[in-house]
């Protein structure tokens, strides 16, 4: 049986494309930190993993991807403003 993957497809690996698939992620409640490895990430409710074994795969290869065409710093640059976002603070323009 193959279930559908929950983790959005990355369309491309510009900064944009970029901050699109962290925007996704946050909008399906999948929203973590891409320096922490989602197969340490677990539900505070109820302790489990937050990721399949699959979708551990799969979000370390977007990652991996994203991190070869841009580097760390933009990884982390696209990731900040959906980060603020979801934690309730409105960045400037």
């Amino acid at each position: 049986m193959h279930t559908q993957s929950r983790i959005p497809k990355l369309r491309d690996t510009t900064f944009d494309g970029a901050l699109m698939w962290f925007s996704e992620m946050q909008c399906s409640k999948l929203l973590f930190h891409p320096e922490d490895d989602p197969a340490d990430i677990f539900l505070i409710s109820n302790g489990e993993r937050m990721f399949s074994t699959d979708e551990v795969i799969e979000l370390r290869y977007v990652l991996n991807e994203i991190e070869e065409d841009l580097g760390h710093e933009k990884l982390i640059e696209a990731a900040y403003p959906i980060f603020m976002k979801a934690f309730g603070n409105q960045l400037d323009a």
